[in-house]
């Protein structure tokens, strides 16, 4: 008998074992992998959402009534924890690093951009919600539930160490 062919029996009352775990990720982990990169079109992201598909699987411990069943059901997983990060991405835009450097016309900018981003966070924060993003000390203090003072405070406090590391 092949490992392969022949699928480790396993009770639905009982834990998932590690045998059983190696044969469903053998079986159906490259098409599962291929299923996320064609959502994601990241390798990385898709590595993460498959760990999470299999520890949800090892804690559901589901019962399948055959191999199509289970199939459905790993994938239907993935779908959906696929669609939950990138919810998460149209939520939580981000910008890496090359990217924010492309957007420095002039070297001195992204000279700047580098001082301002090694920044302490609570400074760092306030700067940029400020002066990247347009937004007015009233909204800074609302985002950030600081005081309005605070917030003053903190860009006054970002400006010179700004200043400071410029110089």
């Amino acid at each position: 008998m092949s490992f392969k062919n022949q699928r480790p029996p396993r009770s639905a009352d009982r834990p998932i074992n590690e045998e059983q775990m190696k044969y469903v990720i053998q079986t159906y982990g490259d098409l599962l992998y291929r299923t996320g990169y064609m959502l994601l079109k990241n390798p990385h992201d898709v590595q993460d959402i498959l760990q999470e598909v299999f520890i949800k699987y090892m804690e559901k411990s589901p019962a399948f009534h055959d191999r199509e069943h289970e199939k459905a059901w790993l994938l239907r997983v993935t779908v959906n924890t696929c669609k939950d990060c990138l919810r998460f991405r149209k939520r939580h835009a981000c910008s890496n690093w090359e990217d924010l450097e492309n957007v420095c016309e002039a070297p001195a900018d992204s000279e700047l951009l580098k001082e301002v981003l090694s920044l302490p966070p609570k400074y760092k924060t306030v700067l940029l919600l400020h002066y990247v993003e347009g937004y007015q000390l009233k909204e800074i203090a609302q985002i950030t539930g600081l005081s309005e003072n605070a917030v003053k405070k903190r860009l006054q406090r970002s400006r010179e160490a700004l200043k400071k590391q410029l110089s």
